[in-house]
């Protein structure tokens, strides 16, 4: 064996490598300059690439780069509050969580999943669904309470995280949602005062530039930092208190007469600014799964009604204006009918004489058609004009309604007398409201704003300050005993107003179903507040705005007068209110 491996070593030792036939064999040129020319190619084929990417491309690559690794967060702003005049919150935004998952990474088993979905109150089968949607990125609960947030962690399930998001309050609830509405799950405004002034309250996001990890986690902040901008705050006139007594009124009074929907607006008669706007039914902002097109109404600026006899007033106030009448001017109403063009109209029964102040306080239509003729339709076509009827409400909010008033032009002699008791115009019970403030102003029309006015606004000059004051002691006389609302008195307080109850029109006709409203102010002689009540299809069959609409507006006359502070014109005494006097039979 030794001796095999010495001769072995010997031989590779006599090998002469530069006389090797292989090896001493020269390559021809053509190819090695090939060669070269492929390695010097390759070179300047990298070095191309590099350039391009670190000089011209550099733009692509990075943001390419970032993809994978960096991510843009959206820093939400926060929606501003909603407040009342007192500062008292109507709408805010809290931070609440809201749970995602990366379904790649979701890890549970079968009981596992099943408490999940109970914890966040979803069919198994949506949860399983929402997380077969994408891989990467799937929302499973958006704005949970803490304890379900908790609870959900407590759980410990792999690929399920956090993210806090702002959700909207609304500590009024019912009482104040048609005034305040609401907004989606985004918080962009739907309704109300929300979707009204969006913008306002929105502000505007910010940004943050991050680096995540595969599960989402934020391990770096990178760039640099957009801060959002908060929402401003907003004040509305609103007075949470009156707002919420209101709301309780109007709803006792659609439940307790089977009513198909109720209204109330309270106006302070010195600025013009609504203290209050309730409607029933209505609805919980918070809670609106099963909320219906109904609720959602904001019948008080939406709905549109012939006003019928609280129209009355109107016509005499022009008719003294005119130096047509005075309040003691006396008017024969016997027998109770009258034919205009051969239609006749009636009063609900005869009154034989009655002085311009006593047709306003018993309602009489043929006495009110008396003093309407002596005019010209577009002296009457003026002032309704010019107290609003038929103009778009000038107030910042959604959905109010023009109502209609026909060019005088166009008026038969009947339409003018109809129109006198108000009947063959509509209007809302905010634009109804609104021109009461005439006589509330000392004959001028108030502009209303839902918004909180540091000065009040001025008014614009319709009547002359002796009329109003006239009207205002007929109006007191119809709230009174012998008039059409005596339920209207308010103890402590003095309080003037007009009922008014009509049938509610059907095509060219007119049903049997009837809508009942008063709107009145107090005190008298100095009026703080308008307010207008509305009822609608009062269902066990009353139906006259003295019965059904007038003790609203006096409950809610002396709550709201006590809570401005206003103290009363008259002596407080128990019984001073009688709401058992029979009220004078009104005629519509």
């Amino acid at each position: 064996m030794k001796l095999r491996r010495a001769r072995a070593s010997a031989a590779v030792r006599r090998v002469n490598y530069a006389t090797s036939p292989l090896l001493a064999s020269r390559t021809p040129p053509l190819r090695s300059r090939f060669i070269v020319a492929l390695v010097a190619l390759a070179f300047l084929l990298l070095i191309g690439r590099a350039a391009y990417i670190q000089l011209i491309g550099t733009d692509f690559y990075q943001k390419e780069g970032e993809k994978r690794f960096a991510h843009t967060l959206q820093v939400q702003a926060s929606r501003g509050r909603v407040l009342d005049r007192n500062g008292l919150v109507l709408a805010s935004s809290v931070a609440v969580p809201s749970v995602w998952a990366i379904p790649k990474d979701f890890q549970a088993d079968a009981r596992e999943r099943r408490e999940l979905a109970r914890l966040l109150h979803l069919p198994l089968a949506e949860l399983e669904e929402r997380l077969a949607r994408s891989r990467n990125f799937a929302w499973l609960a958006r704005q949970v309470d803490e304890p379900v947030w908790d609870a959900v962690k407590a759980l410990g399930l792999k690929g399920v995280y956090e993210q806090r998001e702002y959700k909207r309050r609304y500590p009024e609830g019912e009482a104040a949602a048609h005034v305040v509405g609401f907004t989606n799950i985004e918080e962009k405004g739907q309704e109300g005062i929300e979707l009204r002034f969006d913008e306002a309250l929105r502000g505007s996001d910010g940004s943050r530039t991050v680096v995540r990890d595969r599960l989402g986690r934020v391990v770096e902040d990178i760039g640099d930092k957009v801060e959002p901008t908060d929402g401003r705050d907003l004040q509305l006139s609103i007075d949470s208190k009156v707002q919420f007594f209101a709301y309780q009124r109007v709803r006792d009074a659609v439940q307790e007469h089977r009513a198909r929907s109720g209204s109330v607006v309270v106006l302070d008669a010195r600025s013009g600014e609504v203290l209050a706007l309730a409607n029933y039914p209505s609805f919980d902002p918070a809670q609106r799964k099963s909320m219906s097109g109904a609720q959602v109404r904001n019948r008080a600026l939406t709905d549109v009604f012939e006003p019928g006899s609280t129209m009355k007033p109107f016509i005499a106030a022009l008719a003294l204006e005119k130096k047509l009448v005075t309040p003691e001017t006396p008017i024969q109403t016997g027998p109770g009918r009258i034919l205009v063009t051969g239609v006749p109209i009636s009063d609900s029964h005869p009154h034989e004489v009655l002085t311009v102040a006593e047709v306003i306080q018993k309602s009489s239509n043929v006495g009110t058609v008396k003093m309407a003729m002596q005019m010209q339709p577009r002296e009457m076509w003026e002032l309704y004009t010019q107290v609003g009827f038929g103009q778009k409400p000038q107030i910042d909010f959604p959905g109010a309604v023009t109502g209609r008033l026909r060019p005088y032009k166009s008026w038969r002699p009947i339409e003018q007398a109809t129109m006198s008791y108000g009947y063959g115009l509509s209007t809302s019970l905010l634009q109804l409201a609104q021109a009461y403030t005439v006589f509330a102003h000392d004959g001028e029309l108030m502009p209303v704003s839902i918004l909180r006015r540091d000065e009040p606004a001025a008014g614009q000059r319709v009547l002359s300050p002796a009329t109003a004051a006239a009207v205002r002691r007929m109006l007191r006389m119809a709230a009174g005993p012998g008039g059409t609302a005596p339920k209207a008195q308010a103890l402590g307080y003095s309080v003037g107003g007009k009922t008014g109850t009509a049938r509610k029109q059907e095509g060219k006709g007119y049903t049997n179903r009837y809508r009942a409203w008063f709107v009145g102010l107090a005190p008298v002689a100095d009026p703080r507040i308008v307010v207008a009540v509305m009822v609608d299809e009062p269902g066990k069959g009353v139906y006259y705005g003295g019965e059904i609409a007038a003790p609203v507006f006096s409950q809610v006359v002396q709550q709201t007068l006590r809570t401005l502070g206003v103290p009363p014109d008259l002596e407080v005494r128990p019984g001073i209110v009688n709401h058992s006097v029979p009220a004078e039979p009104e005629s519509f």
